[in-house]
């Protein structure tokens, strides 16, 4: 049974239109005024409620209850280009995909209530990961490419404590729910898998598996907040992994044509985050992060079940061995203050987190980010941020059988952000 014969959930699963534009498969746009910057500074700029999706420590800063409302849309170009066919057909253009990664649509809420002078209690609602990715139903290589659909939601109450002048605290739990459906198909294997078991050859276009299924997983978060003076802090959080324990309905090859049950624990990676915030002049701040993320954690995937026999290992519906290392993102930004209007800008390097795949085209990332900020009045204020994330082109093989594909890919991405504060 070769590699894509026994596709993991989780590697196809968690393909994510993040991939276009964060390492592995994560998801950055949590607020349209962090993208302005590049997410420069994160852990310590507290300009609105969205700071507590990455240090709730920074909550101490708030003296009024606020609340912000964040609407980001990606739009990727990620295309798979085939370089070598290795069958009969000599063909590597078969082998193309173009448009792999369907646009999304990232919500997110905040909102903070400050108690008294040193403590404050508010709550976070985004989604850490998620996208709709599509190949053609009888894309030749059809065991690594299909349909995925996959959304996540995080639920994040956090509370703060004043502890000095200087120093602030923050502690907060998470619930993540993931609800996903992937379909993969046969394509190439169809003619080559099926005989050795006595059966017929199938067409590209038949279901290799589909899986349908949800589940919730829990995590916990810390930070501290350092302020020198009004003008200079720095901020320190960390996010703790978060186990998905997936569980869904499977009926493929492996299992038969049975629908059977399986389960998958997923690792979504523990981060931690030291950010930086310096208004060097009455007009001008700099800001800089710097985010490291455990993709270590995410070594081998595994999903069994009894009605899986048709496989070399029985029980087995599908495995992958990960080779994915820890990362860093570093990323640096402005901001110009106007009298009711501020401008950034920033830029980001993003590292490549784990090995190029048809599932998870995986590279280093490059962030270029424009945003403003626009003041109403006193309580009413609007974000708004353009980024551009370049990516260089990468080569990759898959091997199915005797057979193995080379690939080049590429896939950069267009982000448009959104946001409104409104302070009580």
């Amino acid at each position: 049974m070769s590699k894509l014969q026994k596709t993991t959930l989780a590697t196809a699963l968690l393909l994510a239109a993040a991939n276009v534009s964060a390492a592995g498969f994560q998801v950055n746009e949590s607020s349209a005024s962090g993208l302005g910057r590049a997410f420069a500074g994160e852990a310590a700029v507290a300009d609105n409620a969205s700071v507590i999706a990455r240090n709730p420590a920074a909550m101490s800063r708030f003296d009024r209850a606020e609340l912000s409302i964040v609407g980001s849309y990606i739009k990727p170009d990620a295309n798979i280009h085939g370089d070598k066919d290795p069958t009969a057909n000599n063909n590597p253009s078969r082998l193309d995909s173009k448009d792999i990664i369907n646009d999304g649509f990232v919500p997110a809420f905040y909102y903070i209530q400050p108690i008294n002078d040193e403590f404050a209690v508010g709550l976070a609602m985004f989604s850490g990961y998620g996208m709709v990715s599509e190949h053609e139903n009888d894309y030749a290589v059809g065991a690594a490419g299909g349909t995925t659909d996959l959304l996540t939601f995080t639920i994040n109450p956090n509370v703060s404590f004043k502890a000095t002048d200087e120093l602030s605290l923050g502690l907060g739990v998470s619930a993540v729910y993931a609800k996903a459906t992937l379909e993969r198909n046969f394509g190439d294997l169809g003619g080559l898998v099926p005989p050795s078991v006595g059966q017929p050859a199938k067409p590209a276009n038949a279901q290799y598996f589909l899986l349908e299924g949800d589940a919730w997983g829990y995590g916990w978060n810390i930070g501290a907040l350092y302020e020198f003076n009004s003008n200079h802090r720095i901020g320190l959080a960390y996010r703790s992994q978060v186990d998905i324990e997936f569980e869904g309905d499977f009926t493929g090859f492996t299992s038969g044509s049975q629908k059977v049950q399986t389960t998958l624990e997923i690792p979504l990676p523990a981060t931690a985050e030291i950010s930086g915030y310096h208004k060097v002049t009455p007009k001008i701040a700099v800001t800089y992060s710097a985010l490291w993320t455990q993709w270590s954690k995410f070594t081998e995937l595994e999903a069994l079940d009894d009605k899986c026999s048709v496989t070399l290992t029985p029980g087995e519906c599908f495995k992958k061995v990960e080779k994915y290392d820890d990362n860093m993102r570093y990323s640096v930004g402005t901001e110009y203050y106007l009298d009711d209007v501020i401008l950034r800008a920033g830029f980001a390097y993003d590292e490549q987190a784990g090995e190029t795949t048809l599932s998870i085209p995986d590279t280093d990332r490059y962030w270029y980010t424009a945003g403003a900020t626009y003041k109403a009045n006193q309580d009413l204020s609007f974000d708004f941020a353009l980024a551009y994330i370049f990516t260089k082109e990468v080569e990759f093989e898959e091997s199915t059988g005797p057979l193995t594909y080379k690939f080049k890919g590429k896939g950069d991405a267009y982000i448009a952000s959104a946001q409104m504060n409104y302070r009580f």
